[in-house]
């Protein structure tokens, strides 16, 4: 990425993270056009490719936006005080319907990102995701009081249980849109 895509104005870098969002979340990597993308951002595409080089560096620059800011909205959030595993999880259920409100494209991009096979930039995200999942857990439930698991239960099994049924529905929703 150009460092002078930081440059630009909030509400301007907001527009093209949007714009990018919303074609690769309906369309996918492969199938995303940087023409589209480029006009729904109002910019030109030369621009685009003047601030990410290639779709690929665009595209891999988005995932990492949206993991830094689900980073940010669980950092600003009261999760690391909560003790209680299920009270855990609601809170992070209602900090992923503020994210929803605040970028309306972040949860169908991300999906598309999950479950993209024999695309450009699987690999890349695949290495990213294992990499986020690996401290996610540590980071939700560091405080967690595990006494009221009996002892043959292992608590991260629970929650990999539950982000299975939530990737589930959620891949559901978006076979049906």
């Amino acid at each position: 990425m150009n460092e002078k895509f930081l440059e630009l104005p909030k509400e301007k870098q907001l527009k093209i993270i949007n714009a990018g969002m919303e074609y690769f979340g309906k369309y996918g990597y492969k199938s995303a056009s940087t023409d589209d993308i480029a006009a729904r951002a109002e910019i030109s595409k030369g621009l685009l490719f003047y601030y990410f080089h290639n779709k690929k560096s665009f595209y891999l620059y988005l995932y990492d936006y949206c993991a830094e800011l689900m980073l940010d909205y669980i950092n600003s959030s009261r999760i690391q005080e909560i003790t209680d595993f299920f009270d855990i999880m609601d809170c992070g259920a209602a900090l992923k319907m503020r994210m929803i409100v605040d970028y309306p494209y972040l949860m169908s991009f991300v999906m598309k990102a999950y479950y993209s096979q024999k695309e450009a930039v699987t690999e890349d995200i695949n290495h990213m995701i294992e990499e986020t999942i690996s401290t996610t857990f540590d980071i939700y439930f560091k405080n967690t009081d595990w006494s009221k698991f009996r002892d043959e239960i292992d608590p991260q099994q629970i929650y990999q249980m539950l982000l299975w049924m939530i990737d589930g529905y959620m891949l559901d929703k978006q076979r049906t849109q």
